[in-house]
């Protein structure tokens, strides 16, 4: 399985947090096959809302989730 990481943002209550105000209204970035590339789009979407301190992108890392006793063997 490759690894996976999904990028997805939204506005949050707080900016420390990941309590995220309007689940229907998260911006999906996309899903991408390593972490380099999930980076770069994180690195993309929160530039453009930079200016906005309740925006958050985030990186998930899905290959955890799914199968978390593979990401404990390295």
């Amino acid at each position: 399985m490759s690894k996976m990481h999904l990028v997805f943002g939204g506005r949050v209550r707080d900016p420390r947090g990941l309590d995220f105000v309007d689940l229907g209204a998260l911006d999906i970035v996309g899903m991408y096959p390593d972490y380099a590339s999930a980076v770069d789009a994180w690195r993309s979407a929160a530039q453009r809302t930079v200016d906005d301190a309740e925006m958050k992108y985030v990186v998930v890392h899905l290959h955890r989730l799914l199968e978390p006793e593979l990401d404990a063997k390295g």
